[in-house]
């Protein structure tokens, strides 16, 4: 999924790949933490959670506002935001011992990976106005 160059014809966000992966990684997180202690509900598994979903939430809506590139780029920078956020939770759940290394190498590898994707529609963001 690295190849951020989309395909012509984008009918909706869910077409978009930084979409998917977001969602996917979402996704994994809420899986993930459900073996969070009960204690860290309302902390660190509630923040993991909403941070992650966020992501793909503002590239959903970045892509509604893509006619005005400006708006565009800004939310793909709200959806990059959030996705640094929830590498800086993924790491305190890793420190406390509640996710492995190779399931938080995994997840920081992916969203840098989708932080760099962000980064060049925010950098290319003309390119996803509709015709």
């Amino acid at each position: 999924m690295e190849n951020t160059d989309q395909p012509a014809a984008l009918r909706g966000h869910r077409d978009l790949w930084a979409y998917q992966l977001a969602y996917k990684l979402a996704m994994q997180i809420f899986d993930a933490s459900k073996k969070f202690p009960k204690d860290e509900r309302f902390s660190l598994t509630d923040q993991v959670r909403r941070s992650s979903r966020s992501v793909a939430a503002n590239i959903a809506e970045g892509f509604r506002k893509r006619q005005y590139p400006s708006m565009f780029s800004s939310k793909m920078a709200d959806a990059d935001a959030e996705a640094t956020e929830t590498k800086v939770w993924l790491d305190f759940a890793f420190d406390c011992a509640y996710l492995s290394e190779g399931a938080h190498a995994q997840l920081t590898t992916d969203y840098e990976q989708l932080g760099r994707m962000l980064g060049k529609m925010m950098m290319e963001a003309k390119k996803f106005t509709p015709a």
